[in-house]
Order: C-alpha cells, then sequence, then structure tokens
C-alpha cells in the first residue's frame, strides 16, 4: 500500500510502541465510555479514532507527519487499510464536527449523534 510521503515517514516500529499506540487509543475509548458530558463524549471517541489510524499505519511501517491536513489522511488511510468506506465517511464527518466546535465554537451534537460516533469507535478498537 502507497501512503503520501508528504504526510507520512517509513519506520519500524517495535512491538512495545505498537503497544503503547494501541493502549492509547484504549485510554481515550475508555474516557469517552466513561464521561457523561457529550463534549467530552465526542472529543475523546474522536482522538481515539486518530490514534486508532496512527496505530494501523505504524502496524504498516509508518509514522504519521505533523502537517495541515493530516488527522484527513489518518482517516482516509485508515479506511483502506481497513478497507472500510464507512471509516472514511464517519471519520471525515467527525473530523469536520471537531473542526467546527474547535474553530467556531458552535458545533453541538445530539446524545444520538455522539453514541452513535461511540459505537463506531468501539468496533474499531475490537479491531485492534
Amino acid at each position: 500500500m502507497n501512503f503520501d510521503k508528504n504526510f507520512f515517514g517509513e519506520q519500524k516500529f517495535t512491538d512495545a510502541e505498537l503497544v503503547k499506540y494501541r493502549k492509547s487509543a484504549k485510554r481515550d475509548l475508555d474516557i469517552a465510555l466513561s464521561s457523561h458530558e457529550p463534549e467530552v463524549v465526542f472529543h475523546f471517541a474522536y482522538m481515539a479514532l486518530i490514534k486508532i489510524g496512527i496505530y494501523h499505519l505504524a502496524k504498516e511501517g509508518y509514522r504519521v507527519k505533523s502537517r495541515v491536513g493530516h488527522h484527513q489522511k489518518i482517516i482516509e488511510s485508515l479506511s483502506r487499510i481497513l478497507d472500510s468506506e464507512d471509516i472514511g465517511i464517519i471519520g471525515d464527518k467527525m473530523r469536520k464536527d471537531r473542526n467546527l466546535d474547535l474553530y467556531s465554537g458552535d458545533a453541538l451534537h445530539s446524545l444520538e449523534e455522539i453514541k452513535e460516533y461511540l459505537r463506531f469507535i468501539e468496533a474499531l478498537c475490537v479491531k485492534l
């Protein structure tokens, strides 16, 4: 699989490093699952998604470069790695929602929408 060299660099990761990435993603998911504050749930679910992507990229032998648009590239790559169009669609929706909230300060998510995102991220964590 080819990855955009502007966003990803080749790197060999140890098993211990991969375990740390996996644990970090699961920790964020656990925070999302344990919170009752919708904004906290959304934030940590989104961070878990990004960290799941970083983990899978590392398994493929690539590290993420911090560039404008790197979250979008992580989501696109995760979609390709796991061969799931849903990851690209739902992940990009989450990314856009996160950006609206971060830069506009007015993105409100319905409780049902957040629960749907959370179920989606939980299913991805099973694949770690």
